[in-house]
């Protein structure tokens, strides 16, 4: 019986995917998108949205493991909409696995679930859902994470969900592209000392973890109903890693900076502005921004260790080689788009 993954077409959910395929599971996607290469690659393709609970149950239908990959990211946006997609759309997952008898359901969840204002060191999964967010992307895929949860059941569907922080490598469509674009328009500016630590998620490393948490869900169960932290084992400096992506566009580190406190006090007035324009892109700096990218949170991978074996089996070093042409690749077609711009 095929695995099914959702947000198949994505970032992480394609090396999800890759690498089921790899080990010679047939495998169905659930995605909004038509992906024909994936197609050529014996991949069914079943398009729909979360939000559609018809859908959710037909791409369901006839298989045995879910990875629910798909979510809405982002740092602002209607409310309505985070939940709908995060949270009822997940819900919608877990209702037709029930319906159709699915052994075992991987969620991709979020260290952002915890996240409460503070700085983490060496967080665990003790770490408590916090009272108050900042935003409603962590709100929304920490009721989701509840849910899934709350599902597992030892006679039937069992559940496990996994939370990469910061996940970054080739073919990223979101982080580094931002990232690259933001210091060629001189837009990118330091928040805090830049000394701040954080845990990274190579993205291969990321998508082992779904299949080493599937492989023991399927065999002794150890870590069914539980949440993990899934990340490389020793953090990095946030900024020093920033310069290095763009080191490798070929553009000069980041010059400006901004205190914490500033910082907050600028991306509440964003907030302010986009609420009273009902603007839903993202602002240039919310709060909650502010404090990611200020403040360290680093994870222990401790629990996914003991419980499933996690081992990331590519170094950060080497994901970086892996990254390099990507990332240069990225910088030429900006500067080829910037130089065509008139004026």
């Amino acid at each position: 019986m095929p695995a099914l993954v959702t947000g198949g077409g994505g970032f992480l959910g394609r090396y999800v995917v890759e690498q089921l395929l790899a080990r010679g599971e047939t495998v169905r996607i659930f995605s909004r998108g038509d992906y024909p290469e994936l197609v050529r690659n014996g991949v069914q393709v079943v398009q729909g949205d979360l939000r559609d609970r018809v859908a959710v149950s037909h791409a369901v239908q006839g298989v045995e493991t879910v990875f629910h990959v798909a979510a809405l990211p982002g740092i602002w946006g209607d409310w309505q909409r985070f939940y709908e997609i995060n949270t009822l759309g997940t819900e919608h997952v877990l209702r037709a696995c029930q319906k159709h008898g699915v052994q075992r359901l991987i969620y991709t969840s979020s260290p952002s679930v915890v996240y409460d204002g503070q700085s983490h060191l060496n967080g665990d999964e003790s770490l408590p859902y916090p009272k108050a967010w900042l935003c409603h992307y962590p709100h929304s895929k920490a009721l989701a994470e509840q849910a899934v949860l709350a599902a597992n059941s030892a006679g039937g569907l069992r559940t496990v969900a996994l939370r990469p922080h910061l996940i970054w490598g080739p073919r990223d469509n979101h982080l580094i592209p931002r990232l690259i674009e933001r210091a060629r328009s001189g837009r990118l500016t330091r928040i805090g000392s830049g000394e701040n630590l954080i845990s990274m998620s190579y993205v291969e490393n990321t998508a082992t973890a779904h299949l080493q948490a599937h492989d023991e869900l399927q065999q002794a169960g150890r870590c069914a109903g539980r949440a993990y932290f899934v990340n490389e084992p020793e953090p990095v400096r946030l900024w020093g890693w920033i310069d290095q992506i763009l080191e490798l566009g070929g553009l000069p580190p980041v010059k400006r900076s901004l205190s914490p406190a500033a910082a907050r006090c600028v991306g509440c007035c964003f907030e302010l502005i986009y609420t009273l324009l009902r603007k839903q892109s993202d602002p240039p700096l919310t709060r909650f921004l502010a404090s990611q990218l200020s403040q360290s949170h680093t994870y222990s991978v401790q629990r996914a260790r003991d419980d499933f074996g996690y081992a990331p089996p590519v170094s950060f070093e080497e994901g970086m080689r892996r990254l390099a042409p990507d990332v240069r690749a990225l910088a030429r077609r900006l500067t080829g788009y910037v130089d065509r711009l008139p004026g």
